[in-house]
């Protein structure tokens, strides 16, 4: 394919998906009709950071589109994600999610929000309440080792969030409020403004839920008495808000700039424990988070572009008491004097802040190259005068990048990337990358190659934390952590033929010392914690002496103008060798939270019923096989399923009402044991959208402009 017919076919795809985007000129099925019977491609970014259609993407990528999002009508982007896609589980609980990806967990999850980094850590994992999902234009997954060109944290993978853009000229309002069974609520408000050369985009969202209670029943291996009248919930109340801003200036057609920032509050209502051997909770958890962002793109000539970003983010996390409590008091990380605080009193657990500045450049080559290379530099901040020894530690990270995509072979495409990063702490490290692909008809065979690096999180270096439970439970960071490296080898073959897509794709991806929290005889902790504690058991971070993960991922679709089905199946297997200290032996385990067996089905059905209203009907299934867990029992296997509907009405108005966990499954394993699915049971909900739209249709400037603006975060 020749360049010139590349472009043509670029641009054509951007086109259609501006008209996409511009969603409330016609309604959902109208839109379908106005596409030829093979649906246009969406264009990617996230496997190589560059455009490309899906469907010659070189590097395999999964995207949920942004008709899946709107029929599904997800209240958030776990459900979201496990419910639109085999390869991810979830165990939420009040500290994070607990995300995992193809056998591993959050940590190894690169997440992305308009290629940027999501930063908001609750218990060692991101804060998934930070993303909106009715601010969601699409979701792009790639699968394995992208450190290459991403950094640490993509050994597993990358999930870009890649959000709404609003460009319509003069001023747009939006507002979504979806209610729900057991006090959920969800609001998005939404206003943006385009006037010249400066646009704003002001999102508000809030998201409550009163939490339930699954079981009443504490597991006796986590207490001293059995008790069967509990006050813990499965998921606690909790409420969190959060308030964006980004400002764009189109200073000229080559030259743009923007600013953004953002604050969110979160905090998790804990109930009081009435039983003896139960943990007494006296505070709840409170989050604040903060962020500020600014950057700029200029395009040097028709290809060539050139981006700078630097990103300032801080999560903090507070104990706020509600009964009088007596403990540690700590001066710079050390324990001074026991400290009384009162109903209303915070208190300081972590500090996290995150500066990030990066300079990247695209550049078009003789022979049908295209160079991408960058500079990236990292510093990570800790304070925590509780749980790390001299109360603060940093880290700081250089990265230089270069990556080449060379279609001269054509059918036969090949990308490299190579990254050089030091590490403060554990010096210099090369991680490479080399996909390849070949068309052959409606054939796409593709196949990868990546190394991963992952140095240890300050967190994991230097926190120390106890836990209350029928005793004291001790938690260690370790500073003779070594730095966590991977080699992924992925291969995929997808073939369409008329309206199915079928994607298969197995993979292999090796880690050696990964990270993991580790139980440890109590003679090895420190000797003024284990006199001043008394733990009865102590778990600290170590690295595995290797792990590994594979298995085979199923995707088989079916697309026509009004109907939709189709599914994915993931299998997955997980080893890994653990050296007990204690026994002096090596022990074969597996990966907490794998389930050998995952898989999604759906289908979907839009109809005009006149030019002012259109319907649409969705069923969807998940379904898991048991959770392996190294301590405290295994979760159940479950089978949950949905039905949605979508009614919009006019070009302003629509109603999304669905019933979710249709046959009420409900996992009533006892507390302190692992859950399958926290489902509190068949739950019911209704949405409603109202969006006014000053502009009527796209300026002359907005598509002039559309090859660089239709996904900010890609060049």
């Amino acid at each position: 394919m020749t360049k010139r017919l590349t472009v043509s076919l670029l641009a054509l795809c951007l086109v259609g998906e501006a008209s996409m985007l511009y969603s409330q000129e016609t309604t959902s099925s109208q839109r379908l009709k106005a596409l030829p019977d093979m649906e246009l491609q969406e264009v990617v970014v996230t496997g190589t950071g560059t455009q490309h259609l899906l469907k010659d993407a070189p590097v395999q990528t999964e995207v949920i589109s942004h008709q899946q999002l709107q029929q599904y009508s997800g209240k958030s982007i776990e459900d979201i994600l496990s419910g639109l896609t085999a390869s991810f589980d979830f165990s939420e609980n009040d500290m994070s999610s607990r995300l995992q990806m193809n056998g591993l967990g959050n940590s190894y999850v690169l997440i992305l929000i308009d290629g940027r980094r999501l930063h908001g850590d609750n218990g060692g994992e991101n804060d998934l309440s930070l993303i909106d999902p009715h601010n969601i234009e699409k979701i792009e997954i790639v699968k394995g080792a992208s450190s290459a060109l991403y950094g640490s944290d993509a050994i597993a993978g990358v999930i870009n969030i890649i959000t709404k853009k609003h460009r319509e000229k003069g001023a747009m309002l939006e507002n979504t409020t979806r209610v729900g069974s057991y006090g959920d609520i969800r609001q998005h408000n939404g206003i943006a403004l385009n006037y010249g050369k400066l646009s704003s985009y002001t999102n508000f969202q809030l998201q409550h839920s009163d939490g339930w209670q699954n079981t009443s029943e504490e597991a006796l291996s986590q207490t001293e008495y059995h008790i069967t009248d509990s006050r813990n919930k499965t998921v606690n109340r909790h409420t969190n808000w959060q308030v964006a801003e980004r400002l764009t200036l189109q200073a000229s057609r080559q030259l743009e700039l923007y600013a953004d920032g953002s604050i969110y509050w979160k905090r998790i209502y804990r109930p009081c424990g009435h039983h003896p051997g139960v943990d007494v909770k006296t505070w709840d958890l409170q989050y604040n988070n903060a962020s500020a962002s600014v950057g700029g793109k200029w395009k040097l000539n028709s290809t060539d572009i050139f981006t700078i970003d630097a990103d300032w983010k801080r999560h903090a996390y507070n104990y706020f008491y509600t009964d009088t409590t007596l403990t540690d008091g700590y001066v710079n990380g050390r324990f001074t004097n026991y400290y009384p605080y009162f109903p209303g009193d915070k208190e300081l657990q972590s500090d996290q802040r995150l500066t990030n500045v990066s300079l990247k450049g695209i550049f078009t080559l003789p022979y049908e190259q295209r160079l991408s290379a960058g500079l990236d530099y990292r510093y990570d901040w800790l304070k925590a005068p509780m749980r790390v020894e001299s109360g603060k530690a940093t880290d700081n990270t250089q990265a230089v990048y270069v990556q080449d995509e060379l279609g001269l072979l054509d059918p036969l495409y090949i990308t490299a990337g190579l990254r050089l990063t030091r590490n403060e702490g554990f010096g210099t490290r090369l991680t490479p990358k080399i996909s390849a692909m070949l068309k052959l008809g409606g054939l796409r065979l593709r196949a990868t190659w990546s190394q991963g690096f992952k140095t240890p999180t300050p967190k994991e270096l230097h926190y120390q934390y106890i836990k209350n439970m029928n005793g004291v439970y001790l938690y260690l960071g370790n500073q003779n952590l070594r730095a966590q490296t991977s080699n992924y080898f992925g291969v995929s073959g997808e073939y369409t033929i008329g309206h199915l897509t079928v994607t298969l794709a197995p993979y292999y991806n090796k880690v050696n010392d990964m990270i993991t929290l580790v139980t440890i005889p109590t003679k090895e902790a420190p000797g003024e914690l284990i006199a001043k504690y008394d733990p009865i058991r102590v778990r600290q971070y170590q690295n595995m002496e290797d792990a590994k993960t594979y298995g085979v991922d199923l995707t088989v679709r079916y697309q026509t103008k009004s109907l939709s089905a189709g599914g994915s199946y993931s299998y997955l297997d997980t080893e890994a060798n653990q050296y007990d200290s204690e026994n002096n032996t090596m022990q074969h385990v597996t990966i907490d939270g794998m389930a050998h067996h995952k898989a999604n089905v759906y289908a979907t059905w839009n109809h005009d019923f006149s030019k002012h209203y259109n319907m649409g009907i969705g069923i969807y299934g998940r379904m898991s096989t048991k959770r392996y867990y190294q301590t405290d029992g295994n979760g159940k296997g479950y089978q949950l399923w949905r039905l949605s509907t979508n009614h919009q009405i006019g070009k302003m108005w629509r109603i999304d009402v669905g019933i979710d966990n249709i046959f009420n499954y409900v996992d009533r394993t006892p507390h302190g044991l692992h859950l399958g699915t926290t489902t509190p049971g068949r739950t019911v909900y209704a949405t409603l959208t109202v969006r006014f739209n000053q502009g009527k249709k796209l300026t002359n400037k907005y598509k002039s402009n559309l090859n660089s603006n239709n996904n900010d975060q890609q060049d």
